[in-house]
């Protein structure tokens, strides 16, 4: 008896101490973010305190290490905007393309070839879409439309759209292998095709999971940073025009982080700023995809 009874104290303690672990390994998530907020809020403040919102939120100029200077975020943000719509309209079809051929149709020889392949486009480093974009899409752009400047939206959105393919093929295909079998097998029984099966029984199965890594790919989209530096330019004007240059929020931090910038001036604070808003928007989407799981979710399977 007094050995049981040591055996469940030593046991007993060992599950005391796994659940202190897995709380010290949960908080450090929330204590990085804490971390990140307070880092781009302190100096963030400080930038509102000279610069006002009207003029942040509603000017069309983007000078702040230029004079006379102006820290509109519009053409920031509709370049980052154009490529994360240009990317997402490339992207989300051909990524649920693929899955739904890989899931429904593709063979299991095919699918252990095809399935590999498209992980190793998502391992490639995104500076390598960068020079791809520049040298390969563009001239290739320009072949037909001679008017393309070097460094442009479309080119830029192309490349990011290539790269994020694999992260909605692999989440999507996941999220319909997951529906049994026996509902496809019901289905067929009834005289449906495999399109009608995918689309009208599959697809609707697992909806939310889909839209999750829709929203998933554009949040990725949107936080690119290397491909837009290097393919869709540093120019900060308010275009709507995706064969001109632009650039987005994290193109500006790339450039003025290497800058030589004094520490604690405007213009430092003003990648604060930037990233907040960044960060914000990065929320946001999180928010939606949660809404959408949540209105979807219960007509999962």
């Amino acid at each position: 008896m007094i050995e049981l009874s040591k055996v469940r104290k030593t046991r007993k303690f060992k599950e005391f101490l796994i659940v202190i672990l897995l709380k010290l390994i949960a908080s450090i998530s929330i204590l990085t973010t804490i971390g990140i907020i307070f880092s781009l809020a302190q100096e963030t403040i400080s930038f509102f305190s000279v610069v006002s919102l009207k003029e942040f939120f509603t000017s069309t100029k983007w000078t702040p290490t230029l004079e006379p200077r102006n820290f509109g975020i519009l053409p920031l943000l509709t370049g980052t905007m154009m490529i994360a719509v240009g990317s997402s309209i490339i992207s989300l079809p051909l990524g649920l393309g693929s899955a739904i051929y890989l899931s429904e149709y593709a063979p299991k020889r095919a699918r252990s070839i095809l399935k590999p392949m498209l992980e190793i486009l998502a391992g490639i480093p995104s500076i390598v879409y960068g020079f791809f974009a520049l040298t390969v899409i563009t001239p290739a752009i320009q072949k037909i439309l001679p008017q393309t400047e070097v460094f442009n939206v479309a080119s830029a959105s192309i490349a990011v759209g290539i790269m994020i393919i694999p992260m909605v093929a692999s989440l999507s295909e996941d999220a319909m292998m997951a529906i049994p079998d026996s509902i496809r097998q019901g289905a067929y029984a009834l005289g449906s095709t495999k399109m009608e099966v995918a689309l009208k029984v599959v697809l609707p199965g697992c909806v939310s999971s889909i839209a999750a890594a829709f929203v998933l790919a554009i949040s990725r989209a949107i936080g690119e940073t290397m491909i837009v530096a290097i393919a869709a330019g540093a120019n900060s004007q308010l275009t709507l025009n995706p064969l001109k240059s632009v650039q987005t929020m994290t193109g500006f931090m790339v450039n003025i982080s290497l800058g030589d910038i004094q520490h604690g001036s405007i213009e430092y604070k003003t990648v604060f700023a930037v990233g907040t808003l960044l960060f914000m928007i990065t929320l946001a989407m999180n928010i939606i995809s949660k809404i959408i799981v949540k209105r979807f979710g219960r007509y999962q399977l």
